[in-house]
């Protein structure tokens, strides 16, 4: 089994090199033919150093960042050839491709970038950090309160978008010495304010059940994943009774660790199709599109692992159970939602029905999610949090002409 496993990782290490290649030739005859970006254009730069596997980090944070750039242009620094091949295709925004250090100091000659923002933690973020005379600003792609969400890194930041209370709480209590009062600024969730995508059925009655599992994670402090352990079982129930229309969407990085864990996220799949194909008025979603919004509004009830949708189906308010990670060894944070939440045990999963029935119904579950909503984000009426990030953005273009002025005199 173990020279199995390693021969199947040498051929897709192989077809990784193949796939960053044809990225690379791809993107570089690109580029040539839409010539040089416009000189002095661009205030604002999104540094992405990760690959198209991570293109969810980027894609949620399109719409924001297009209503940013009505003020404050902003393009993509892209250091990656298989994400810059996916961001140029999206053309959401404009892209730098900046494969080196060099193609970086040559762009940051070229524009006036007075603030980067950063959507994950990347190591060749450090390769950006060098460049001062410019805010550095932590964005993250999503509020949970997995581990990574309290990382020492966050001091290496100027300053850290954080969604509300419960992020600065939690920062607070884990991160030595640093000075949250000025480097904290909320925002709540603007993205909240853009849901995309388009609804694939129609309302037909069917209680809709969304289950959003994670990855399985690269150490056992990280096993979040409940495709194995929850998800196959949660998923024959539903797909067995009439009253469910199921909607599954499961992380782009299911079994790129452990491949007993894509193949059981294969499985879940190939369960769906054959559903559909015994009834398809059922209609049940695979989803593994770029849009995120459609399925956090269009599910009555949701089934998601510990990880950033934990948060984004908080943001909407509507009834929401966490499956708890069946390996002891996962880290679980219950300082805050965590302690408080709806949690859907392994043992549990097969008796799905009676579970979402009770956090459907009961009035005190209800109380609990408002509450937690509040903390969490804070002012969640639609708008509100695009206004705390336009007004973020503000605040830190005046400190830059304020540090200018100071250099300048």
């Amino acid at each position: 089994m173990a020279l199995l496993n390693d021969a199947k990782n040498a051929v897709a290490l192989v077809r990784r090199a193949a796939k960053a290649r044809s990225a690379y030739r791809s993107v570089t005859a690109a580029v040539r033919e839409q010539g040089p970006l416009e000189r002095g254009r661009f205030q604002i730069a999104v540094y992405f150093a990760d690959g198209d596997v991570n293109m969810y980090q980027m894609r949620q944070w399109y719409r924001p960042l297009q209503e940013i750039a009505k003020t404050w242009p902003v393009v993509v620094m892209a250091r990656n050839a298989t994400g810059a091949r996916a961001l140029l295709d999206d053309g959401a925004l404009p892209v730098a491709f900046v494969p080196e250090v060099r193609n970086i100091e040559k762009f940051l000659a070229r524009q006036d970038i007075r603030i980067v923002l950063y959507v994950n933690q990347n190591t060749r973020n450090f390769q950006m950090f060098r460049y001062g005379e410019r805010w550095h600003v932590f964005i993250n792609h999503g509020e949970s309160d997995k581990m990574y969400m309290t990382t020492n890194q966050y001091k290496a930041y100027d300053y850290a978008f954080i969604a509300g209370q419960a992020a600065r709480d939690r920062l607070e209590r884990t991160l030595w010495d640093a000075d949250l009062d000025r480097k904290a600024i909320e925002i709540g969730r603007p993205q909240a304010d853009h849901y995309s995508g388009d609804t694939p059925f129609e309302d037909d009655g069917r209680i809709v059940v969304l289950y959003a599992p994670t990855w399985e994670g690269d150490r056992p402090a990280a096993a979040y994943g409940s495709v194995l352990t929850h998800g196959e079982a949660l998923v024959e129930k539903l797909l067995a009774d009439p009253r469910f229309r199921l909607i599954y969407r499961p992380h782009p990085r299911s079994g790129v660790v452990d491949p007993a864990y894509g193949e059981g996220n294969e499985r879940i799949i190939a369960a769906i199709a054959a559903a559909n194909e015994r009834e398809p008025s059922a209609q049940h979603v695979y989803d593994d599109g770029p849009a995120l919004g459609w399925q956090l509004a269009a599910a009555d009830v949701a089934v998601v692992d510990i990880s950033a949708m934990v948060y984004d189906r908080l943001a909407a308010g509507k009834p929401l159970m966490i499956t708890r990670p069946a390996d002891p060894a996962a880290a679980v944070d219950e300082g805050g939602y965590l302690g408080a939440c709806e949690w859907l045990t392994s043992s549990r999963a097969p008796e799905i029905i009676s579970e979402i029935t009770r956090v459907s119904e009961d009035p005190e579950t209800s109380a609990r999610l408002a509450h937690w909503v509040r903390h969490y984000f804070g002012d969640t009426r639609p708008g509100s949090s695009s206004e705390r990030f336009q007004a973020a953005i503000e605040r830190l273009m005046s400190r830059w002409d304020e540090w200018a002025g100071r250099g300048a005199s």
